[in-house]
């Protein structure tokens, strides 16, 4: 439990949870899959000791995740969404590892016609989340000069009570910026096209729904596909039932950000939220705070990368690090007697 001062001067009790994301930056088990482009991962590109790297890489997951929430919640999160995992198999090696066991977590997990071979999926505390349907959503788009198909991550929806409260998951990972910001752009408008209408065929369902659409966008809440396709808001007060609010937009003009690249912070990593998780009436689940999870482990310490996220591989090798993007999370907050 955690008493919070809300809007009043009695201090009153709330149950606390948290839902976070995290890219597990290319999580490849050590077997070369012939249905896919798994060659070309980092875990595959190695020419020894991939077991060991495969253990490390599964244990340095582990003990971020088991930390992420905890200043608050004193849990690990009740609920993740991943995305660059391989397949179910590396998700199972995860939640079994010792510092994640007891919480006895389920997962959720679809393969995605993705080029890499890489899925999105959802890991849940069974004690605290019973998944209701699952079901995933593919992203049909075009190269811009091919005309081809491009393969990509499927968009995962999973509706279920979190606590007694129905809420509805979309993990999302849009498609890159491969080729330019520019030229790739039309991409994740896409992606934020099919992202808006799952969550407007749940409202039409139930104008009410407490939705949350969470992952690696590949884009800044100020870019076109958050700000305009999914019309995204970051001030509470201009929110209307149906609207999105986005609270990194507020993160990314302060300059913060989850990974970095030629000495440039970018903000992909967001978790948005419906308008109903915003009301001011606590006898259900709300929003409290967002957060960035970017511990000092989680950063390298020295040399050109100096403050970047500490990934996990880099020039053909394994660093000992955990991945190129900070994990981020929210906490979820409702009133007990």
């Amino acid at each position: 439990m955690l008493a919070i001062n809300l809007w009043s001067q009695e201090s009153k009790r709330f149950k606390i949870h948290t839902v976070a994301f995290y890219n597990l930056e290319n999580l490849f088990d050590t077997i070369n899959d012939p249905t896919k482009y798994d060659e070309s991962s980092p875990m595959m590109e190695l020419n020894t000791g991939r077991q060991e790297v495969y253990n490390k890489k599964i244990r340095n997951m582990a003990r971020v995740i088991a930390d992420i929430g905890v200043d608050g919640a004193h849990n690990t999160p009740a609920i993740l969404g991943v995305c660059e995992i391989e397949n179910r198999g590396v998700l199972v090696d995860l939640v079994n590892d010792s510092l994640l066991l007891r919480k006895d977590y389920g997962i959720i997990h679809y393969e995605s016609p993705d080029m890499r071979g890489i899925d999105v999926g959802m890991i849940y505390q069974k004690a605290l989340f019973q998944p209701i349907s699952t079901s995933i959503h593919t992203l049909k788009i075009y190269d811009d000069l091919t005309k081809d198909r491009v393969y990509t991550r499927d968009q995962l929806l999973v509706s279920g009570k979190l606590d007694g409260d129905l809420i509805h998951i979309i993990v999302n990972h849009w498609p890159s910026r491969s080729g330019g910001e520019e030229r790739s752009r039309s991409k994740r408008i896409g992606a934020a096209k099919l992202n808006k209408r799952l969550i407007d065929s749940l409202q039409i369902i139930d104008p009410y729904a407490k939705i949350i659409t969470m992952g690696d966008l590949n884009d800044d809440p100020s870019n076109a596909s958050v700000k305009h396709v999914l019309n995204a808001k970051s001030e509470k007060e201009e929110l209307q039932l149906k609207d999105i609010y986005n609270p990194y937009e507020n993160f990314h003009k302060s300059g913060l950000g989850t990974t970095a690249y030629r000495d440039a912070w970018s903000l992909f990593d967001q978790i948005l939220m419906t308008q109903p998780l915003l009301e001011k009436d606590y006898s259900s689940f709300r929003f409290y705070k967002a957060f960035i999870y970017n511990k000092y482990y989680l950063t390298t310490a020295r040399g050109r990368y100096k403050g970047y996220p500490f990934r996990s591989f880099s020039d053909g090798g394994f660093t000992g690090g955990f991945s190129d993007h900070f994990p981020v999370y929210v906490y979820l907050i409702k009133e007990v007697e």
